[in-house]
């Protein structure tokens, strides 16, 4: 039979060593989110200076072509990606639909440019021309100031020509044959946004290599965020197989055997009365501490 008295004390040293073992998994834990802080600090420090860095980097670091590096600022500092975006996206009935709104806006951006590029190289042609003239014959040429169409009887019959704004088109010369006409209507709309955007960044270039580059990186740049705007309609997150073994197995038995049971925590005390059979609970408790 069991004496009492060694019973209690017994009963007393197991408690002791349970309080032990609470106390040395609150330190761990009190160290652990220490630990957690500090990086936490570190991090929200080292945020702003690593974004600073990369932003000094952003704005330093250029290309090797002006016409690379206008355009990268064009995409960049605008709103013609958004409106493409928006457009592309909004077509969804099918894929017809947003294949004719790429096709359209591609063609569209590249008849744009084509006559700016002519019209520059036209302008410096006539500016040689009219250089060589005027040097030859300014001194035999009396302009007249007064102009007739200044006088208040003049009656203007000549029909004026109306000129369009740049990279302004008719629909009908805008539609590429046999495409589908919602996704036409829809790049019409928005080429008429973003056409005089890209004009203006364009007109700021004169070297033909920057021209060159500039529409041609344009184009491309283009068809890739087109691709990715696809890519974005198509991606389709799938849960992962063991989220759906987790919820299969919630209320089950598995979960309160995996998260520790009654079941568990009586063996566990059998094992630890096993122990303490054993050893010297005096020593463990210092070496604890």
């Amino acid at each position: 039979m069991i004496d009492r008295k060694e019973f209690a004390t017994e009963m007393q040293l197991r408690e002791n060593v349970r309080r032990a073992i609470q106390v040395i998994k609150s330190r761990r834990t009190h160290r652990r989110v220490g630990v957690l802080k500090e990086e936490e600090i570190l991090r929200s420090i080292l945020r702003p200076l690593l974004a600073e860095a990369q932003a000094a980097v952003t704005t330093t670091a250029k290309h090797a072509s002006t016409g690379i590096n206008m355009l990268e600022d064009l995409l960049k500092n605008s709103n013609i990606l958004s409106v493409l975006e928006k457009g592309y996206k909004s077509l969804t009935t099918n894929k017809e639909q947003r294949e004719s709104y790429r096709n359209h806006i591609l063609v569209a951006v590249e008849k744009a440019l084509a006559p700016e590029e002519s019209r520059k190289a036209a302008d410096d042609t006539e500016i040689e021309a009219s250089e060589e003239i005027g040097g030859a014959l300014a001194e035999d040429i009396n302009i007249d100031v007064d102009s007739p169409e200044d006088d208040p009887d003049f009656i203007d019959v000549e029909e004026k020509e109306v000129v369009k704004d740049d990279g302004e088109v008719e629909k009908e010369e805008f539609a590429i044959t046999g495409a589908d006409k919602t996704g036409r209507n829809k790049a019409y709309t928005d080429f008429q946004t973003i056409s005089k955007v890209i004009l203006r960044a364009y007109d700021d270039l004169d070297n033909p290599e920057d021209l060159n580059m500039f529409e041609e990186y344009l184009i491309k740049n283009l068809a890739l965020y087109f691709d990715k705007f696809e890519s974005d309609l198509e991606a389709t997150v799938e849960e992962p197989a063991i989220a759906a073994d987790a919820e299969a197995n919630l209320g089950g038995d598995d979960v309160e055997g995996e998260l520790g049971g009654e079941e568990a925590e009586e063996e566990a005390e059998i094992e630890l009365q096993e122990v303490l059979k054993h050893l010297n609970l005096d020593d463990i408790i210092k070496n604890l501490l």
